[in-house]
């Protein structure tokens, strides 16, 4: 099914959206690591359901439980397991899926591939796995900070048409976390607040793009050919629900550039470290970091489930009507942003120990 991600700090997630509950086993997480619990959970009550009016109103907890790899709050060496348990299922709400397959859902790919599929809320497919994956990169964010001093923030940037200008040198978590959508453009925030609010009302959905930075990333992490730190990077945050676009640095927009224009001449520095007069290459090269910030962009499609009557076909191809009834987000953006931290947090800390393991010696 391919639950799990990484090489040396790996995670396997578990559980479906409306079964027993939902986690993650980290493997690979280096001992004495003194860990703040408290950040793990904060980290779950950002990407938690029915914290807003824009969010889905599925209402759980989500409070997390270690089941193993600490002791006293201080990390073994050995698997993490951590567990949230569901607490607000209601299968009910999908006994349509029974007969009809959602459009631009996992439903009908999924039964598919294995002839068989957890219909209540979509399964494996469900944003609810993110749980452990949000867990487990609560846990990478404090091994990056206290290793190297690196800090991985996310924000929206557009929703649907409406797109906020910010600078990512002077975002801020707290200007982030000032409002339910999470974009630190206050002016602009409460545009994409009330575009959600009247797209939600009519039963449909919106998408858009998050943007995250890495502050002080570490050198030389990403390793040629494949497994360059953007390729990396790409998979992790295109594995989560409903991605439909990744950039970095210049993006598409650097397509438009002559070299003369793109190329990130190198600064002269007293101590050989690298600095770079511009970031255009969004702090990698070769597929190596190179110190300069990390800078990322993700797109997000609308949300597939919707409560407006669709056309579509059952399980024999038979034409049929949908018109959903489950709790959904109208978009998935303001959620989604801690998840997007946590897949980039997470390649950059087994990047880091992929560095640390393989250039130690010398």
């Amino acid at each position: 099914m391919g639950s799990s991600f990484g090489k040396l700090f790996q995670i396997s997630t578990f559980g479906e959206s409306h079964g027993g509950g939902v986690g993650v086993i980290v493997d690979g997480c280096p001992p004495r690591l003194n860990l703040d619990l408290d950040a793990i959970q904060a980290e779950l009550d950002r990407r938690k359901p029915g914290q807003s009016k824009i969010t889905t109103p599925r209402k759980e907890a989500d409070q997390v439980e270690i089941l193993s790899g600490l002791l006293d709050g201080v990390t073994l060496g050995t698997p993490i397991a951590m567990v949230v348990r569901n607490k607000d299922q209601r299968p009910g709400d999908y006994k349509e899926m029974q007969v009809a397959f959602r459009p631009s859902h996992a439903d009908a790919t999924y039964q598919a591939k294995y002839g068989i599929q957890a219909r209540s809320g979509g399964g494996r497919a469900s944003a609810r796995e993110t749980i452990g994956r949000v867990a487990a990169g609560a846990i990478a964010k404090q091994l990056l900070a206290k290793a190297h001093g690196t800090e991985v923030i996310a924000w929206v940037r557009r929703i649907h048409t409406i797109e906020a200008n910010v600078d990512p040198a002077g975002v801020s978590l707290e200007a982030v976390e000032a409002n339910i959508v999470r974009c630190p453009d206050q002016a602009v925030a409460e545009q994409m607040i009330e575009r959600i609010e009247a797209i939600g009302r009519e039963g449909d959905s919106c998408g858009g793009v998050i943007e995250c930075v890495v502050r002080n990333p570490p050198v030389g992490m990403g390793t040629p050919v494949f497994d360059k730190l953007e390729a990396d990077l790409a998979k992790a945050v295109m594995s989560l629900p409903a991605t439909k676009g990744f950039e970095i640095g210049s993006g598409f927009a650097g397509t438009l550039l002559k070299g003369s224009q793109h190329n990130d001449a190198f600064l002269p520095t007293t101590d050989g470290s690298l600095r770079t007069a511009t970031n255009n290459s969004g702090g990698i090269q070769g597929g190596i970091s190179n110190g300069e910030p990390i800078l990322l962009r993700v797109a997000f499609k609308p949300t597939a489930t919707i409560r407006k009557a669709q056309q579509t076909i059952d399980s024999s191809g038979a034409a049929t009507t949908l018109e959903s009834k489950g709790r959904h987000d109208p978009c998935v953006l303001p959620r989604a942003v801690p998840m997007v931290e946590a897949m980039v947090a997470l390649v950059l800390a087994d990047h880091l120990l992929q560095q640390q393991a393989q250039c130690s010696l010398w």
